[in-house]
């Protein structure tokens, strides 16, 4: 045997060392595993955590289609014929002749209705000039009638607001005249008696003085008599004569007023009417007009024309039949779509599950199978608030929602309907620990890993971020180079989930023990979420409905 084909018995001896060593290595780590409460498996798969640069995004498929577009319906009422129709693919510019539909019976119409448009005309100018005449008249027995009532009202202020306060205050003046005055006499009286007494007046002085009371006392009782006469006779009278006067005033004008109503009344309702019957036919008139000028449809702007039959049949459900001259078209029935073919966007359907991550202005990559080696950069611009009907129509348990992502720059070298795979970047992390998303599971309500340590599995509380349904980003609780199982033991959780599931006979429910109300619940799949966000309740071994990249 030559020196190649030899074997070297060094070689040997080096590899029958390492099987002993391999076998001796898993003895020791499956003699543990054995134990009750602490089993892993024999052959337990460890991941070393990394740290290194992080994308968190979301994966989706969907369909490009123009930011912008003008769609073109027929606006000619009831049903008409295409006459000629403009090529589909064309490119045109705006005013173009895109639709030309048949308006032969709107000419004839439109001969037939100026001619009543004409009629209508002369009999509104002679109604008007008649109600003219007739509101000359009843304007002139009106101002009459006003001027009769202003003098009334003006009699009745010129009393409640002149003459009658004056004479009212001229009679409590003189109240209180009489009444000083009898103050007066009264309080001279009392001192003509004390003089009287002591002999310093005579009798008839003092009598004098009472005369001088009496008569001050007559004054007042006369003065607040005519003040009464006057406040409860003469001024009511006055007032009511008055009132009466401005009512009979206001009444004349009233009838004059109606005499008017009435005298142009006839002119007015045959003015109204031969007005409302001219507007109608100027109308008709303006309408057929305008029926005619929209049977020749132009292109409000630059575009490339695409039939709406053809979009309809891509979609749910196909047209009757394609658009073609000599077809009838209905009122309001789309015809052509003009979309701007610059400025493109994609429409993805994102799964409820992600929902909360996708936020409006997050940037995106789009790429393409129709445009292989480019890849094009975008923006979320909006999120539908509610699911996708048609989704939920065909699967009630399916929640997806409408989100635009906007293509930057130019992408005029895409085409409507072309699906493309469009990545939007949740979270950028430059340098971070990560590891894979198995390996965390919830434990006491907290997440977990399971570091390995002499052989035993050790659970470890962290603080996780996002994923990206391949790895989690791990804030706090691991560093770089620890070991952590690939498949956790599950046993602990799942005898907990068994003592909240079944309390034991006349005991309270596990919701209502305190001990119980922080217990595990079933590991999850991973954290979907940050801190303080609501987590996923995905197990282990469950799919996303939509995966994406790291």
């Amino acid at each position: 045997m030559t020196d190649k084909g030899r074997v070297n018995p060094r070689l040997i001896w080096v590899a029958a060392g390492a099987v002993v060593l391999g076998a001796v290595w898993l003895l020791a780590v499956a003699i543990p595993a054995g134990r009750k409460n602490d089993g892993i498996e024999k052959n337990p798969l460890l991941f070393s955590a990394r740290r290194g640069p992080l994308v968190i995004s979301v994966t989706e498929s969907g369909t490009v289609s123009a930011r912008d577009q003008v769609i073109i319906s027929s606006e000619v009422e009831g049903s008409t014929t295409i006459l000629s129709l403009v090529p589909e693919g064309t490119m045109v510019k705006e005013g173009e002749l895109l639709i030309e539909l048949d308006a032969s019976e709107m000419e004839e119409e439109k001969f037939d209705q100026q001619l009543r448009v004409q009629n209508a005309e002369a009999d509104y100018i002679r109604s008007r000039e008649n109600l003219a005449i007739t509101k000359s008249q009843a304007e002139s027995d009106i101002e009459k009638a006003e001027l009769a009532a202003e003098f009334a009202g003006q009699d009745l202020a010129k009393y409640e607001e002149g003459e009658f306060p004056q004479s009212r205050k001229e009679a409590e003046a003189k109240i209180k005249l009489s009444e000083e005055e009898f103050q007066r006499t009264d309080e001279k009286l009392k001192w003509s008696r004390v003089l009287f007494q002591e002999k310093y007046i005579s009798e008839t002085e003092l009598q004098a003085d009472e005369l001088s009371l009496k008569k001050a006392e007559l004054d007042l009782e006369l003065a607040k008599g005519n003040r009464d006469l006057l406040l409860g006779f003469t001024h009511q009278r006055q007032m009511a004569q008055l009132k009466s006067d401005a009512k009979q005033t206001k009444m004349a004008l009233e009838r004059a007023r109606r005499k008017g109503k009435a005298n142009i009344l006839q002119a007015e309702a045959d003015l109204t009417a031969k007005e409302m019957d001219f507007r109608r036919q100027k109308d008709r008139l303006a309408e057929t007009e305008d029926q005619i000028i929209k049977t020749k449809i132009r292109a409000p702007s630059d575009g490339q024309v695409v039939y709406a039959t053809s979009v309809k049949r891509s979609r749910w459900h196909a047209a009757d039949e394609p658009l073609q001259e000599g077809q009838t078209v209905r009122e309001r029935e789309d015809l052509i779509y003009l979309p701007e073919t610059k400025h493109m966007k994609v429409v993805v359907k994102i799964h409820e599950s992600n929902l909360d991550r996708i936020k409006v202005g997050m940037h995106a990559r789009i790429t393409s199978d129709a445009i292989p080696g480019r890849a094009l950069t975008g923006c979320v611009d909006s999120i539908a608030p509610m699911p996708d009907p048609i989704s939920v129509y065909l699967n009630p348990d399916l929640k997806v929602y409408d989100t635009q992502v906007h293509i930057d720059g130019d992408a005029s070298d895409l085409r409507s309907g072309m699906t493309c795979e469009v990545v939007i970047i949740v979270e950028t992390h430059r340098d971070v620990v990560y590891v894979p998303i198995q390996c965390v599971v919830r434990v006491d309500g907290k997440h977990t890993v399971y570091l390995v340590k002499d052989g035993q599995p050790s659970k470890k509380s962290i603080t996780v971020g996002l994923d990206n349904n391949r790895m989690v980003h791990i804030i706090e609780g691991l560093t770089e180079g620890d070991e952590v199982m690939l498949a956790p033991p599950l046993e602990e959780a799942e005898v907990l989930e068994k003592e909240v599931a079944q309390p034991p006979p006349n005991e309270t429910t596990p919701q209502q023990r305190p001990e119980h109300r922080t217990k595990t619940r079933p590991p999850g799949r991973g954290p979907r979420q940050g801190p303080g966000k609501k987590a996923s309740t995905q197990t282990r071994g469950e799919k996303s409905p939509r995966t994406a990249t790291e």
